[in-house]
């Protein structure tokens, strides 16, 4: 499922990437770690929590959440959507779990122990990524725009426009917050990058390219697609939409 393409901004996002004069930090990645993943999950979101993962998985009559066992990605337990919705980026905030819709403007919330369905609530535009920083919850709706929204409404707070050396930024998906940042996936591309949350400008830019070798990619093997960290650790696992592995990475 091919989402909407801003192809002009993405052909701009790839020359101001590639600028060898930008100030902005770029960082390569050295892999700590390889782990199994489910190949059949097309990952939306996916974060860490009390060791174990958690992942969002889209594509109309598969979409679910689901809990994760590391060490062997085998699903412990899940709660699928009806085949009318699309999943999309999921985070966990006071003990509930937040899940994002594409473009039916439901968020589902659930128990995160025993990922009861709690409630939904509605939203106004499409649902890509979300995260967030311990009070509100942080959306992404595929545009260089963040949204803040009240956990209890998902009524928007703020917004912050996303920019790298004064042009923003479009296609922001998958996001993670991580040590006062915001990292996000940059869709259809192999980089993530690092945001300022307070002002919305890309204080660093990790090239992925390469990590998932291609005598591990099939047909179906999708883009660059998930953040999840372990504040405790320091730990930064990423991958992707039908991956068959999930990296520890650390950067360089």
């Amino acid at each position: 499922m091919i989402k909407n393409l801003h192809i002009k901004i993405l052909l701009l996002s790839a020359i101001v990437f590639g600028s060898a004069s930008s100030a902005v930090p770029r960082y390569g990645y050295r892999i700590e770690e390889v782990l199994p993943h489910n190949i059949s999950a097309y990952t939306q979101g996916f974060f860490y929590h009390n060791g174990f993962f958690y992942e969002s998985t889209g594509q109309y009559g598969s979409s679910m959440i689901a809990q994760v066992e590391v060490n062997t990605g085998r699903v412990l337990k899940s709660h699928a959507l009806d085949r009318n919705y699309f999943g999309e980026g999921a985070c966990l905030l006071n003990g509930l779990i937040y899940q994002l819709t594409w473009t039916e403007g439901t968020c589902f919330i659930y128990d995160a122990e025993t990922f009861s369905l709690m409630g939904t609530r509605r939203y106004n535009r499409q649902g890509w990524g979300l995260t967030t920083d311990g009070t509100d919850l942080i959306m992404s709706d595929g545009s260089s725009t963040l949204y803040y929204l009240d956990p209890n409404s998902l009524m928007d707070k703020r917004t912050v426009k996303v920019t790298l050396e004064g042009r923003e930024v479009e296609n922001l998906n998958e996001l993670e917050y991580i040590d006062g940042e915001i990292w996000a996936n940059i869709y259809l591309s192999d980089e993530i990058i690092r945001i300022d949350p307070a002002a919305g400008r890309v204080t660093g830019v990790i090239n992925l390219k390469g990590i998932l070798p291609a005598s591990l990619r099939k047909p179906s093997t999708d883009v660059l697609n998930g953040i999840a960290y372990d504040a405790r650790t320091k730990s930064i696992w990423i991958t992707g939409k039908y991956w068959p592995r999930i990296y520890k990475i650390s950067l360089k």
